[in-house]
């Protein structure tokens, strides 16, 4: 586990960025376009890493290497755009079919009281138990215990106007409010996920999610918000009963993340995954604290078909975007293809976009991972990544001056 990070863990965060813009180097492959095939490169040892030794390691201010674009791609950056707003209650929404009531059946016909402090978790289970096939309208102001909710194949469940789901007090560093696991055809629409981070005794630990998504199908979250939660607001992972099935087809519209302690998004695998338009904030309290972590537990995990479009990243202490390969080489080939476009961040004290952790030790792992048209505080990290690894490319990228 790891503890809540301290002053310490600023000052060290502080000393690695002014280190990391003191090692700036620029390669430039025409048109504005930064290409890297690899900087950096070393090994870190055969062995799989932990996020407990990767952050340990990127304290450590060893084998860093950055790249800014060309002055000509930074001469007329735009001024530095403050942090969005924090949600701090359900906004209502703007999607008509939220209000359309036409063909749902209410939480409330299952029992679900949604009064702001009676729990719902059992009678809201049942309410998702008992309307597979039809859309679940959850209205007014629920509470669960850390058990969380399960969904199914084939369910649909729409938030209405003001809605949320707050978790009660507890005393856990791992829990899933919202489980899509191993079922497939799953809508979410309006989702209000609060973690209630301010009302959990745990001291430690990093595995308490808002959504946690494995092995699912064809899954379409619409306007999902998840703040406060004890580790990321969505988990994203392959199937832990069903070997090599990593989640396919996942889009996720206008993802907002705010306030949750490890992650806004980690993507641990995934085949054909689309955010559009999400917005990851004030993410901060456990490593690796990024807006989006790319994170393989070992050498099973697949990065296919994953687009990140327009996505806004602030205030984010571990950085904005975060790639760390450490644990993806191994006997089986891996060809990854990461695109991410049109990327915002001008605020988090991480850094805003960060390539790390790669040693092949002779397997293969190749594809590319691009950025392209990003708006950056800081320019490009690159730590510790082999030369023969994934293609880095960085097209168009402006630097905003502080």
């Amino acid at each position: 586990m790891l503890p809540n990070l301290t002053q310490a863990d600023n000052q060290a965060d502080n000393t690695r960025i002014a280190t990391r813009r003191k090692l700036l180097t620029s390669l430039i492959a025409g048109s504005g376009a930064f290409v890297l095939a690899a900087c950096g490169g070393g090994s870190d040892g055969g062995a799989a890493d932990s996020v407990a030794d990767r952050w340990r390691r990127r304290n450590n201010n060893g084998g860093a290497s950055t790249a800014t674009p060309a002055s000509s791609a930074s001469s007329a950056a735009p001024a530095s755009a403050a942090a969005p707003a924090s949600p701090a209650a359900p906004a209502s929404s703007t999607s008509a079919a939220a209000d359309n009531t036409a063909g749902t059946i209410a939480a409330s016909s299952f029992g679900v009281k949604a009064d702001g402090k009676t729990n719902d978790r059992a009678a809201l289970q049942a309410a998702i138990d008992g309307s597979v096939g039809q859309i679940l309208l959850i209205s007014g102001q629920v509470r669960i215990d850390t058990t969380g909710l399960t969904l199914r194949t084939n369910s649909h469940i729409r938030f209405a106007s003001g809605a949320s789901i707050k978790l009660l007090a507890h005393n856990a560093d791992i829990y899933q409010m919202m489980r899509i696991v191993d079922v497939s055809n799953v809508i979410v629409e309006n989702a209000y996920l609060d973690g209630s981070k301010e009302l959990n005794s745990a001291s430690g630990g990093e595995h308490g999610m808002g959504f946690t998504i494995m092995g699912a199908t064809n899954v379409h979250l619409v306007a999902p918000t998840t703040i406060n939660t004890w580790g990321d607001g969505i988990y994203i992972n392959d199937s832990q009963t069903k070997k090599n099935t990593p989640t396919y087809n996942l889009t996720v519209d206008n993802h907002k993340a705010d306030g949750c302690r490890r992650q806004g998004v980690s993507i641990i695998s995934g085949d054909t995954i689309t955010f559009n338009s999400p917005v990851w904030q004030n993410i901060n309290g456990t490593a690796p604290a990024c807006g989006l972590d790319f994170e393989p537990n070992d050498n099973s995990a697949v990065f296919k078909s994953i687009t990140i479009n327009s996505p806004t990243t602030a205030n984010c202490k571990g950085g904005g975007i975060n790639v760390w390969f450490g644990s993806l080489p191994g006997p089986i080939s891996k060809t990854v293809t990461i695109a991410i476009n049109n990327h915002v961040d001008t605020t988090s004290p991480g850094g805003s976009f960060a390539v790390q952790g790669l040693s092949l030790d002779g397997y293969i792992v190749n594809g590319q991972i691009s950025s392209t048209n990003p708006k950056w505080k800081y320019p490009l990290i690159v730590e510790q990544w082999d030369n023969a690894g994934p293609r880095i490319n960085v097209q168009n990228p402006t630097i905003v001056k502080s």
